[in-house]
């Protein structure tokens, strides 16, 4: 049976899954934001339940709802074999995977910085190194938690990948600080001789 067509987003959820144990809807959102974000981005829960139950309508994953005894109920999601088979089949297709998309809302900016206050732009472009620095930080931190455990290598391969564009981010940032800071107008010296 060929693989159905489905988002990206759909098969990040399913694999999200596919690492052993049960999860809710909650507990995948979480693991996103401190895994997926850092190279294809973190989808937002109205996403990921969405996702949920196309996979659950298509056989890929099963749910179960929690009992009575629990405080506040919850449905946990698991993947199913034939949702295993699928991602399996997914992952290995050779076909082209897509360009790889940038969305650069700073740089834009950036672009468009002939209509901006120079002082905001550069403001603008400190924030975003700080911000990155930021989420550098939380890769490594990942990382840390990840460090040994066999079951996470492939996923530490790409918390490595993250954490190497991010330096590369907070590099290239801090160049087009200095190009914009070099394209600030001179200012005359004030203590210039004058000429009677």
């Amino acid at each position: 049976m060929p693989t159905p067509r489905l988002p990206q987003t759909a098969w990040a959820v399913l694999g999200l899954l596919s690492f052993p144990g049960e999860r809710t809807g909650y507990e995948l959102k979480k693991w996103a934001d401190a895994s997926l974000r850092f190279f294809y981005g973190a989808p937002a829960f109205s996403q990921i339940y969405a996702e949920l139950r196309r996979l659950e309508e298509l056989g890929y994953v099963t749910s179960r709802r929690s009992g009575p005894e629990e405080p506040r109920a919850k449905r946990t999601y698991a993947i199913t074999g034939e949702g295993r088979a699928a991602l399996d089949s997914w992952a290995a297709d050779t076909d082209d995977p897509g360009a790889v998309s940038l969305k650069h809302p700073v740089l834009l900016r950036v672009w468009l910085g002939h209509l901006a206050e120079p002082e905001r732009l550069c403001a603008l472009v400190a924030e975003h190194i700080e911000h990155t620095e930021g989420e550098l930080s939380d890769v490594r931190e990942a990382l840390a938690k990840t460090d040994g455990v066999e079951a996470w290598a492939h996923p530490q391969i790409a918390l490595r990948w993250s954490e190497r564009r991010l330096v590369a981010e907070v590099e290239l940032a801090r160049g087009m600080l200095a190009d914009l800071l070099a394209l600030r107008p001179r200012q005359p010296a004030t203590d210039a001789p004058t000429h009677g």
